[in-house]
């Protein structure tokens, strides 16, 4: 049987946190029960405090998975967590979806093959700033069908996909009393919120939502999260920046984190957030010591929407969330590595943790307090019962003063807690943590050109470099403007754009025909003013054109629309371009919020009063020419008309673009630069990268610098101000040849291709500093001689830890100081203490291995180059992939 169950170490009794899963080919575990009680999930009979990690599958390739599902694992997460999505499940209805990166089958094998559980959150409502919140379009045109209600047709509609999930998974024997990893389930999602729009009905939703997925059998426990009054059987979650104050519904539910807020997502034109890891594992830790029990970071990946699957409106292609691990599948450091430590440091408080039904409280000052967990001989049946000797203590010490660093007295010594921060002793005496004092390293991410065989000297992100603009000529072709097809039709009056598109295109064109009269034109004249169409009310996107030439654009979620127009004696064609840019992911209603126009639509102005163009005539075509003839394909590209393009043409609006490049060898991973391009799609070998829109961020709203302290919210340390929210655009390495790829760009508004660039993004600095009062690494708590009690924690020193991504080895040391070190990442500098071995040892350490890890101490440097200091070791070195080098990875 593989062991989830907590080793007891003698005499130091800690919770061993690396063990290694063996996983045979048949099943990934032997089967085992998972039940609950007031404290945690009971996992194969015993309880267990478990670390999340939120992936979903369809923001990254199925080549992706393995290493982001291996690295959720190194940083500590005992549980992968992802929702379903069902319009990509289900396109069409009972037409299923489970290839590619909708593969779901396969990506929950891969968490079972590393040896991690899985939280299978399958709604199927799921928000998560996805298209139509996961809703599939067709479900809006059965009859009579009102969402997420006591609605008779979206019941029937619900109920057949969440039986279809469960009923894939029991025949994939993917079930933990199967041997499989799937240890949680989710039905609804954040349905709370939106609760009281529904009146009773919306109750009685609830009840039927729960009965519906016990009704299933799945055989493992189901949750709601945001929803207070689930039943008795459903345990309620908390979603939110903290929960460490929430307490479900019922003394017989343990209380579990399903969404801790580690970012947030980003619009078109707006700031990019960040949250400062102090704050968020001040909160993991607060979650921990009072009482939680599973927490799951939303997300730990955050990956791309690729496609036009971003939800909406105006949400961005990346959704990086400012997570542990980028979008790019890398490691965001310090981020990473601080959660890291702090997993372990909980893991080594686990088996204190579940023996203990509820802590001991002390208040150690007016905003310090203390939770202290304890295992003695009374533990329950559901652990393995220890003698006294055998006893166990770990506590928790927080000062949740935002200001002031705290010094407390606990068990007859003191300890001093910076502020907004806990400190963890798993064994009640020693600290071996503190969530405001990082240790891990910071990476720096670079971006290089792409195009040629060797790395080329680096640039920070979000630089250019002309050198790597894709070398190959441009190609262009137009895109007609309003009615391209037979398949167009006309109706007397206006339609909804999602009852016409099915969201098949985001783009939707209607032609209706106006006629003006001398008398018309001679009124403007005289009284010199001129028409006006106004649209009571849109979204998200509208072009104007008269006679096929843009004379207005405008943008907004259900906005009115004033637009002054002109138009020539006779007839013009007025031609509307609605467009949507992520459907609506969140709110109640969604099957009533709709795309397109509201209201009605006239021109003012007219001699004889305005003109109602509710009423008239109007020719539909839906989508883009291009777009249907999918000349983004490598099949299907050459049917367009393309012409060669110059570097000196104008450039225009509505036009497809084409070029070929050669892609880098290796596995670092690849961005597109779109920033001199305007608004539109863009296609890498027939795979849809995603949206790009080139708004810039408001100049104002970003500090200078991060304070961690205090509660963090979506506004708070924002960056990118005055920049563009995204010019990157990520394109999976497994969509790319060795050679020849085709980049097709369909543009909107204008823009110059010849300045795209494509380029490789690595983390290639690593900086690390830590003072020799550092707490020494969290595996030396599982030294031998710790065990034994040859040694004390106390007397082990701190180690700085370096370490590049995959592939990768440290190539120099560019900079080495200990002792007084001034300066931060790339602008370190001597202090008037140095040690004239730092270089030395730093190098002999670390250079050409892919990590290394360096005391911090006097010996570790020789002697002492300056008594009565308290020392600093800081670090500067540089990662470079081993294939440029021809070496293999240390």
């Amino acid at each position: 049987m593989v062991v989830f169950e907590n080793k007891a170490i003698p005499k130091l009794l800690l919770v061993c946190l690396f063990v290694q899963f063996s996983v045979s080919a048949a099943n990934f575990f032997q089967p085992f029960n998972v039940t609950y009680d007031h404290r945690a999930l009971i996992i194969d009979g015993k309880r267990r405090m478990l670390i999340s990690g939120g992936i979903h599958y369809p923001r990254a390739t199925p080549q992706m998975w393995p290493d982001l599902i291996a690295k959720s694992k190194e940083g500590g997460a005992d549980v992968i967590e992802s929702y379903t999505f069902w319009n990509g499940h289900e396109p069409v209805r009972g037409q299923y979806n489970f290839e590619g990166r909708f593969d779901l089958v396969k990506f929950v094998k891969l968490v079972g093959d590393n040896g991690l559980y899985f939280l299978l959150r399958i709604g199927p409502y799921v928000c998560a700033e996805w298209n139509f919140g996961g809703f599939p379009v067709w479900l809006r045109d059965i009859p009579g069908i009102e969402f997420r209600t006591d609605n008779e047709p979206f019941k029937r509609e619900m109920q057949r996909f969440v039986t279809k999930i469960v009923d894939l998974m029991r025949e994939e024997k993917l079930f933990s009393w199967q041997g499989g990893p799937i240890i949680l389930l989710q039905i609804e999602n954040e349905y709370g919120n939106m609760e009281g729009s529904y009146g009773q009905k919306g109750k009685e939703y609830v009840r039927w939502a729960a009965n519906m997925a016990l009704g299933l059998g799945a055989g493992v426990p189901w949750v709601m999260c945001k929803q207070t009054d689930a039943p008795g059987d459903i345990i309620d979650t908390c979603n939110n920046y903290y929960c460490d104050g929430y307490k479900p519904n019922s003394p017989n539910k343990p209380t579990i984190w399903t969404e801790n807020w580690d970012g947030w997502y980003t619009s078109w034109g707006g700031r990019l957030p960040h949250r400062p890891v102090e704050d968020l594992a001040f909160a993991v830790a607060r979650f921990f010591q009072r009482g939680g029990s599973l927490m799951n970071y939303y997300m730990y990946f955050g990956g791309t929407n690729f496609g036009r699957t971003s939800g909406g409106p105006f949400y961005i292609t990346s959704y990086d969330y400012d997570a542990p691990i980028d979008e790019y599948g890398l490691r965001s450091e310090p981020k990473w590595g601080h959660l890291k430590d702090l997993h372990a440091a909980i893991k080594l408080c686990e088996r204190a943790l579940v023996a203990a039904d509820s802590p001991q409280y002390m208040k150690l000052g007016p905003r310090q307090e203390a939770h202290v967990y304890w295992e003695n001989t009374q533990s329950t049946v559901l652990n393995t019962t220890l003698s006294e000797s055998q006893s166990a203590c770990s506590a928790f010490l927080a000062n949740i003063d935002e200001h002031n660093t705290a010094t407390v007295i606990f068990r007859g010594k003191s300890y001093s807690l910076p502020p907004w921060s806990v400190s963890i002793l798993p064994d009640c005496s020693n600290v071996a943590f503190n969530t405001a004092k990082v240790g891990a390293q910071t990476s720096v991410k670079l971006v290089e050109n792409a195009l040629s065989p060797k790395i080329s000297a680096p640039e920070l992100v979000m630089t250019k470099n002309e050198v790597s603009s894709i070398p190959e000529s441009w190609m262009s072709v137009e895109e007609p403007i309003g009615i391209w097809s037979e398949s167009n039709f006309t109706v007397q009056g206006l339609l909804e754009h999602l009852k016409v598109t099915k969201d098949e295109s985001d783009y939707l064109w209607h032609m209706t025909r106006i006629y003006v009269s001398d008398d018309d034109v001679a009124f403007w004249e005289e009284n010199k003013v001129s028409p006006t169409l106004v649209i009571d009310s849109m979204r998200d996107v509208l072009r104007i054109f008269i006679n096929g030439e843009l004379i207005g654009s405008v943008s907004g979620h259900w906005v009115k629309v004033l637009q002054p127009v002109q138009f020539q004696q006779g007839y013009s064609d007025l031609m509307l371009l609605s467009q949507t840019v992520g459907l609506q992911n969140y709110g109640a209603f969604l099957e009533k919020d709709g795309a397109g126009f509201r209201g009605q639509i006239k021109l003012t102005g007219f001699k004889n009063g305005d003109i109602d163009l509710s009423k008239a005539s109007w020719i539909y075509q839906v989508g883009l020419k291009g777009e249907f003839q999918k000349i983004f394909t490598i099949e299907e590209n050459e049917k367009a008309g393309w012409t060669n393009l110059k570097l000196d043409d104008t450039p225009s609006t509505f036009t497809w673009y084409k070029a070929y490049f050669d892609s880098h060898d290796g596995s670092e991973p690849i961005a597109i630069d779109l920033g001199s391009m305007g608004k539109g799609q863009a296609w890498v070998n027939g795979h849809h990268i995603g949206r790009y829109w080139n708004l810039t961020a408001p100049k104002d709203g970003c500090p200078d610098s991060c304070d961690y302290r205090g509660a963090y919210g979506s506004n708070k340390c924002m960056t990118n101000c005055g920049k563009p929210t995204q010019t990157w655009y990520h394109v999976p390495r497994s969509w790319l040849q060795a050679s020849n790829n085709l980049l097709v760009i369909f543009e909107e508004i204008g823009g110059n291709p010849f300045e795209i660039s494509v380029k490789l993004r690595v983390p290639r600095i690593l900086c690390a500093q830590m003072s020799e009062s550092y707490y020494p690494p969290l595996r030396e708590w599982l030294h031998l001689d710790l065990i034994d009690g040859k040694v004390s924690i106390s007397d082990m020193k701190p180690q700085i830890h370096l370490q590049c991504e995959d592939g990768h080895i440290i190539s120099s040391i560019e900079f080495a100081s200990y002792g007084t070190p001034h300066g931060s990442c790339q602008n370190f500098s001597n202090g008037n203490c140095h040690s004239p071995n730092s270089l030395s040892v730093i190098s002999e350490a670390c250079v050409g291995r892919n990590s290394c890890s360096v005391e911090v101490s006097n010996s570790g440097f020789g002697s002492d180059p300056c008594r009565g200091v308290l020392k600093t070791l800081a670090v500067e070195a540089r990662c470079v992939s081993t294939s440029t080098i021809g070496v293999s990875q240390f």
